[in-house]
């Protein structure tokens, strides 16, 4: 099998809502990069809901099934952060931080009851969301003089390229997307093309 360059996220924030006992479960599903920015979402849930009694989340990142975290916050052990996290795995989504805020209603809703809920939360929101398709990238910066121009431009061209940013002066820089199936071949005309370097960024 190729190593296939594609994954599904969502493309913009989502929300869900489940009721059950009279406690209250309100999903927020974000799409994230890296974990900076699950962190970040995490903080401003707090401040939004910070009499709520539990904020349970998971989130994954890439398609390797291991690059995760979870967290039950004071739920029984499994019965939240879990089940978040399988939703997005039989959902086939990553790149997602979702975030489910309990409030309590006074009845105990038990293991069963728990993981349905915290699981249903998840789906309602993942429900509303819109489902992208994404490519994994690696950033290049190109750098040429400007007679080398319509030569770089041609790859950009052809390779379909999504550029970041760009500087036209006599010595010119771009910034470009290059899809992880397409490095290889990138980097082959790359160095057919001369004056021009190429250099990873972070």
């Amino acid at each position: 099998m190729l190593f296939d360059d594609t994954y599904q996220s969502i493309a913009e924030p989502a929300e869900g809502f489940f009721k059950d006992k009279g406690s209250k479960f309100l999903a927020y599903a974000y799409p994230v990069e890296n974990d900076a920015q699950a962190k970040s979402r995490l903080a401003d849930l707090y401040e939004l809901h910070p009499k709520a009694v539990h904020h349970c989340y998971a989130y994954r990142l890439g398609a390797d099934r291991m690059s995760y975290r979870m967290s039950d916050d004071g739920e029984p052990s499994g019965t939240a952060g879990r089940p978040i996290l399988n939703t997005l795995y039989s959902r086939n989504v990553t790149n997602v931080l979702v975030v489910v805020v309990r409030y309590f209603g006074g009845t105990l809703l038990g293991v069963p009851g728990l993981i349905n809920a915290y699981k249903t939360a998840t789906e309602a929101a993942l429900d509303v969301a819109a489902i992208v398709t994404r490519h994994y990238f690696s950033v290049y910066r190109l750098s040429f003089q400007y007679p080398q121009m319509n030569e770089v431009m041609r790859i950009v061209k052809e390779m379909e390229l999504p550029v970041r940013e760009q500087v036209f002066e006599m010595q010119c820089t771009l910034e470009v997307e290059v899809r992880s199936t397409l490095v290889e071949r990138f980097m082959t005309r790359s160095e057919k093309t001369e004056g021009l370097s190429v250099e990873l960024t972070d």
